[in-house]
């Protein structure tokens, strides 16, 4: 069996104008970057395309293929003769070189050029680490030359697209006055960062410079925020992201366009692509296949409650990914047993997946259930996760997209189509816009994470204290930030927990992205590496230039 690298290899991509043109762009409409990838214009409206957002379960370790589903139900429906596209994140660094390896699908359902995404790409991930550390220079700069804004806290973190631990707390102007003013610092990974989340939210080149001139960068003497634009910095910060502000074009290997735009995380940002590319592929096709990271209560719940909200997005339908292994795993299987057929244990971790398809419907969205194949899957088992769904009133197909490419995804993808006919329903947001952030966070953690209480350590009071004292932030979303793998703080908190306390332990403004980060349990915003990164495995053929280890 070929390796997906292997798979990506063999592609006979098309030009990247011919994958333009298939979307109403002229040659002199994009900007190319290489023969495979280009920069578009910013889309001039929002499109009418049917938006399908694809979502999943809670993630385990043995993987649930939500990105291989999402290019499978492209491929598909273009198959079926749809004018479909795709809008996806772009890669972090830190897990192609720390636990994840490449995030371009896999199989024979991949986004390519596969490596360059998964690397360098057009560059928007430097240019948004270099704009966030350019305003950090700025503010340790000002302090040193006088400090006339009375800065006396610094909120405001560098960040890096590297996965390092080292850097969650640092000492910086050390060596002596020529350094600087000596202070406590520290590193976020460029995923997590709010100038990641400005791109993704920002609806024009202006509203990005106004959205960076708002970002808070901390508080002077009398506890008065302290801005961007008051360093002067937002001008220069919006020239390093002109560029990166512009969607970014590529394909599948079946020649089914996609736009790779922007990469916050789910579990610690809001996980979703850009508003822009959102609204290019809508203006140029007609149905949209996007994704939001990890299961359906962090990427799902923050599309739905920020993204839509935000950008008045209203999805035509909802795929919940599941399998059969990551189901045995949350009944208790062990990771090393999940390819022995074991229904029973099957049908206990089918409470993680209920109360998905639980939550969406409170979203007031129509869900069809895609069962992402493996090949140890049987056919028992199968039938059992089937059943299963349409007692919870949820159709459930099983699709082969990493076998069979957009063949293996036909079967959804008419499922798709269906649920895309009738009118889009709209979204039931989990709080209004006009609750405080502590009835927002307890909405969703009440609602959707199932949690009996909350609870706010002293720091998160202080720091929620200072918030409420600016009636702007009591507008805005809450973005929580909590580990993936359950529904509470607690990773090994597997299935469905009912009734826990959720630890609140930090609250962050963020007001250049217009949404407050509520900080759930020991969540971090710099990930570290793991006892055996994928960076050990990744090399270079040294003759002939080819990369291995990547996927």
């Amino acid at each position: 069996m070929l390796t997906d690298i292997e798979i990506a290899r063999n592609a006979n991509p098309l030009p990247i104008t011919e994958v333009a043109a298939r979307l109403g762009y002229s040659p002199e409409d994009i900007e190319p970057y290489g023969k495979f990838k280009a920069k578009v214009p910013l889309p001039s409206d929002g499109g009418n395309a049917k938006l399908i957002l694809v979502t999943a379960m809670n993630p385990t370790p043995l993987g649930e293929g939500k990105t291989t589903v999402s290019i499978g139900l492209a491929d598909g429906m273009r198959r079926l003769g749809l004018n479909s596209c795709l809008a996806l994140r772009e890669p972090s660094l830190g897990p192609v070189f720390g636990i994840k390896g490449g995030a371009c699908g896999g199989g024979y359902a991949q986004v390519i050029p596969m490596e360059d995404i998964n690397l360098h790409f057009t560059g928007d991930f430097h240019a948004v680490t270099s704009a966030n550390d350019l305003l950090s220079a700025l503010i340790d700069n000002h302090i040193k030359f006088g400090n006339a804004l009375g800065i006396k806290e610094v909120i405001w973190r560098r960040c890096l697209d590297l996965n390092d631990r080292a850097l969650r707390t640092v000492e910086v102007g050390l060596g002596g006055a020529v350094n600087g003013v000596p202070r406590e610092d520290g590193f976020v990974i460029t995923a997590a960062s709010e100038i990641m989340a400005v791109l993704c939210l920002a609806s024009s080149l202006a509203d990005l410079k106004r959205r960076l001139g708002n970002i808070v960068i901390g508080y002077d003497g009398e506890g008065r925020a302290i801005r961007a634009r008051d360093l002067k910095a937002e001008g220069a910060m919006t020239v390093l992201l002109r560029d990166a502000l512009r969607p970014n074009l590529v394909q599948t290997l079946e020649g089914t366009p996609a736009f790779v735009h922007g990469g916050p995380f789910a579990n610690i940002a809001h996980g979703c692509n850009s508003i822009l590319a959102t609204r290019a592929a809508m203006q140029h096709a007609d149905y949209v296949v996007t994704e939001a990271g990890f299961g359906a209560e962090l990427g799902g719940e923050k599309f739905l409650d920020i993204k839509c909200r935000k950008a008045g997005l209203t999805p035509s339908c909802v795929v919940l990914v599941v399998t059969a292994r990551s189901l045995k795993f949350n009944g208790g299987v062990p990771k090393e047993d999940a390819s022995r057929e074991n229904v029973a244990a099957l049908k206990t971790g089918f409470a993680n997946v209920k109360r998905h398809l639980n939550n969406l419907k409170q979203f007031g969205q129509r869900v069809v259930v895609a069962i992402n194949r493996f090949f140890a899957d049987t056919e028992a088992e199968l039938d059992a996760l089937s059943s299963l769904c349409r007692e919870c009133g949820a159709e459930a197909v099983v699709t082969e997209g990493f076998a069979k490419g957009g063949a293996g995804a036909e079967a959804l993808a008419k499922k798709v189509a269906e649920l895309c006919a009738l009118p889009a329903p709209p979204v039931a947001f989990a709080y209004p816009d006009d609750a405080d952030i502590m009835k927002k966070t307890e909405a969703v953690a009440k609602k959707v994470y199932g949690a009996g209480s909350v609870s706010w350590s002293p720091l998160a009071l202080e720091h929620l204290e200072k918030i409420n004292s600016d009636p702007e932030f009591k507008r805005y979303p809450v973005c929580i930030a909590k580990t993936q793998y359950s529904f509470s703080c607690d990773e090994k908190a597997l299935g469905a927990p009912d009734g826990f306390d959720f630890l609140v332990r930090d609250v962050i403004p963020r007001a250049g992205a217009e949404f407050v980060v509520v900080i759930g349990g020991n969540m971090l915003l710099m990930p570290g590496l793991g006892s055996s990164p994928n960076a050990e495995r990744i090399t270079i053929d040294t003759e002939t230039g080819e990369i291995d280890g990547l996927m």
